[in-house]
């Protein structure tokens, strides 16, 4: 138990970095505003029906990220980043973006644990210490997939952004870890310090009490007691607060609504993090995350399947469609026909009005592939919390129309080397 010892307080002492006085200036992002690529602003004027929301870009505080992917003879990638409003000042609530890091450093701290029995497929039962907190007990069922498992609750994350799952994974890390452990990474602007759940800012510093199973003996093989920390994180951005009114109650409250407290997670940072669990090579060995082959491809599985492809028994309903958590391309629609030659490997944010996607897209029959990511704000009467947001007229028809136009002209694109796409198309066997 020595090296676990450590560990905390090494996490401990790194989440201490982000500790600073309340009379200190306030630190900015350290990636400000990015020139406009000049293509990209081409292209996003290049098709009408993106026209509405591009000539009202600040309104809807658009921001696009849309990057080349060349290989060269040995089939390296290589990529060309093109831009559009893309600002880390510009606060924008991530939501369910934050789910990516949460679920690979969830896999990371298993393996870095290397206790005996325990592995993403342990059943885990999760315990209450603090206001605020939930249970989810230890479930013994013939379906695993019903099984309470850091597996299972990623699968929920990654195929139809659970947030029960989300909150139970931010429990297993702790919010001092999880913080320190991003910065470690090089992501010292990521701040993910709240629970999907109505607590308050001293609750999502408490974290719950947690018991691993062997999965083949049934015997407790890891216990995770209650933690808290002490450190408070402060925002990166200062006081930041957003639209006209909100809704508290069942009434609006005439002033603006406070995000200070809430997650935040620049645009850049969540493509950063999918383009290294996709290309882990490509970038830095600093920056990569402690994953082995396994895990990876455990990631991408669900990354990329949708909640009837991915054969998880629990989303064989109807109510999870295709297109369920695909928003670039396919904008969401129910009656959507997936391509069965694209890939789209991806996670999305909707909430507060805002709307974003992050992706990777593989198209077989063209040979092309490229990350585009893009973040909207869709709240016409800027009150906050009342449900009236135009996700369905605006948002999602958007994020469809960009999905296509992008993917329209890398069918175009002259590249030296076509990609194999070997690995985006492999027959998959991840369970």
């Amino acid at each position: 138990m020595m090296h676990l010892v450590f560990i905390s307080v090494i996490a401990t002492l790194l989440s201490s970095l982000w500790v600073r006085s309340p009379h200190a200036p306030r630190p900015e992002p350290s990636k400000p505003r990015v020139p406009d690529s000049q293509l990209l602003d081409s292209l996003l004027h290049s098709d009408s029906r993106l026209l509405p929301v591009v000539q009202r870009a600040a309104t809807h505080e658009l921001q696009i990220i849309y990057t080349q992917i060349n290989r060269d003879a040995q089939q390296r990638p290589h990529f060309v980043q093109h831009t559009f409003r893309l600002d880390a000042r510009q606060y924008f609530n991530p939501a369910s973006l934050v789910k990516l890091p949460t679920a690979v450093l969830a896999l990371e701290k298993l393996r870095q644990l290397q206790q005996p029995g325990l592995s993403r497929r342990s059943p885990m039962a999760t315990g209450v210490s603090f206001r605020c907190q939930t249970a989810a007990p230890y479930i013994v069922s013939p379906d695993s997939d019903r099984v309470n498992t850091v597996g299972n609750y990623i699968k929920r994350m990654l195929l139809v952004s659970d947030n029960q799952a989300y909150n139970r994974l931010y429990e297993f890390l702790g919010q001092g870890p999880l913080n320190a452990r991003l910065r470690q990474l090089g992501y010292p602007d990521a701040r993910i310090v709240r629970r999907f759940a109505p607590c308050d800012t001293t609750a999502n510093r408490y974290t719950n009490p947690i018991q691993f199973r062997s999965p083949s003996t049934n015997q407790v093989c890891y216990q995770q007691p209650a933690a808290v920390n002490r450190i408070s994180l402060m925002h990166p951005l200062g006081r930041v607060t957003k639209g006209r009114a909100y809704q508290a109650g069942g009434r609006i409250i005439p002033q603006p609504f406070d995000f200070t407290t809430a997650n935040y997670l620049p645009l850049q940072n969540v493509t950063d993090m999918l383009r290294t669990i996709l290309f882990p090579n490509a970038v830095a060995a600093h920056q990569r995350f402690q994953l082995t082959a396994a895990d990876y491809a455990f990631l991408r599985y669900y990354l990329h399947h949708t909640p009837h492809s991915s054969g998880y028994t629990t989303y064989k309903g109807a109510s999870y469609f295709d297109a369920y958590k695909k928003y670039l391309y396919y904008g969401r629609d129910k009656k959507a026909t997936v391509r069965p030659d694209l890939h789209i490997y991806n996670v999305v944010g909707m909430s507060h009005g805002y709307l974003a996607d992050v992706a990777y897209f593989a198209d077989a029959t063209h040979q092309t592939e490229f990350m585009l990511s893009a973040v909207l704000y869709v709240n016409q009467d800027g009150i906050i919390n009342d449900g009236a947001y135009e996700y369905e007229s605006i948002g999602l028809p958007f994020l469809k129309a960009l999905g296509q136009v992008i993917s329209q002209y890398e069918a175009t694109r002259t590249r030296p080397v076509h990609p194999s796409l070997q690995d985006a198309f492999l027959q998959e066997q991840v369970k």
